[in-house]
């Protein structure tokens, strides 16, 4: 994927979890901070 696909991917993640019960948003959002950290340290090691 490209940056923009992944951050159209993201967005609609969004919208979805938005979408969702409070309970629910806050495990979804808890997710996706886990990856986007993940990423951030995977790209901290290679770059």
């Amino acid at each position: 994927m490209d940056e923009a696909q992944d951050r159209d991917a993201l967005i609609d993640r969004l919208r979805v979890i938005e979408e969702q019960p409070l309970a629910s948003r806050a495990e979804a959002y808890d997710a996706i901070v886990g990856e986007l950290r993940s990423a951030l340290e995977s790209a901290d090691e290679h770059g």
